[in-house]
């Protein structure tokens, strides 16, 4: 059993991220940037794809490393991760010994106290009521059991799409849907600095237009209830930009448009 690290990022003009992250896996980098190039390498003797393309979104990133990835299990990354010295081995000993799981979903702690990631403290199968916590740069997964189901990211969510978050929810709730089985694991892989935000500009009237839309990506069924409780939940952090009503109601906007 395998394992690559698909990898997100841009503007790249030198190999230092490999270093910075501390990969000791295989590993496909994806760099958005003004160039089309590609280099294969060996990396302390790990094989290394680094491809650089002029194009922007990060669903469209995420699966130009899917659609080339070769391994049994795959890493999703985001160039801010700084893996531990084994991860390697902890993410292929967690799907060794939950031979049912597709996709496991790890610990990578939050060095930014703004931006805190949900911390697992007990392996659990994750359902459609707990799912929506976990970024991507946290889930792995076998390789083969997602292009069986034809899963991959969505275009319109995300940063540089037109909706500006959401794929990662997307992607987990698809595979649901399509019966895949997914797990969390307590086990830490790395940490992750969270630096400035590609797609968050404040609560702003997109940002809510933009989450309706995600809701109804969802769950059509439920979206207006999803909008409900996520204004309910999250009143605390946009309580100085906008009010409840006020905000709820671009949720539905987004609903209604999407």
């Amino acid at each position: 059993m395998n394992l690559q690290v698909l990898v997100s990022t841009m503007y790249q003009d030198d190999h230092s991220l490999l270093e910075k992250m501390n990969i000791q896996s295989d590993a496909i980098f994806i760099n958005q940037c003004n160039k089309n190039d590609f280099q294969n390498f060996v990396y302390k003797g790990n094989e290394i794809k680094f491809l650089s393309f002029a194009e922007r979104g990060i669903g469209l990133s995420r699966n130009n490393a899917l659609m080339r990835a070769t391994a049994d299990i795959c890493l999703f990354a985001d160039d801010d991760v700084t893996y531990v010295d084994n991860y390697k081995d902890i993410i292929i000993n967690a799907f060794k010994s939950n031979p049912k799981a597709n996709i496991i979903v790890f610990n990578v702690q939050s060095t930014n106290p703004e931006r805190e990631e949900y911390i697992i403290h007990d392996e659990k199968r994750l359902r459609f009521y707990n799912c929506l916590r976990y970024g991507t740069f946290r889930v792995a997964i076998r390789t083969e059991s997602l292009r069986k189901k034809n899963i991959y990211f969505s275009l319109l969510f995300g940063g540089g799409a037109k909706y500006g978050s959401g794929e990662d929810s997307i992607l987990i709730m698809d595979s649901l849907k399509k019966g895949l089985k997914i797990y969390a694991s307590p086990e830490k892989i790395g940490t992750v600095t969270h630096k400035e935000s590609t797609w968050f500009n404040g609560y702003t009237d997109k940002f809510f237009i933009d989450k309706g839309a995600l809701f109804y990506n969802i769950s059509r069924r439920w979206a207006s209830l999803l909008s409900l409780q996520f204004v309910i939940r999250k009143r605390s952090l946009f309580k100085d930009d906008k009010k409840i009503l006020e905000a709820f109601k671009l949720l539905i906007k987004g609903i209604r448009n999407y």
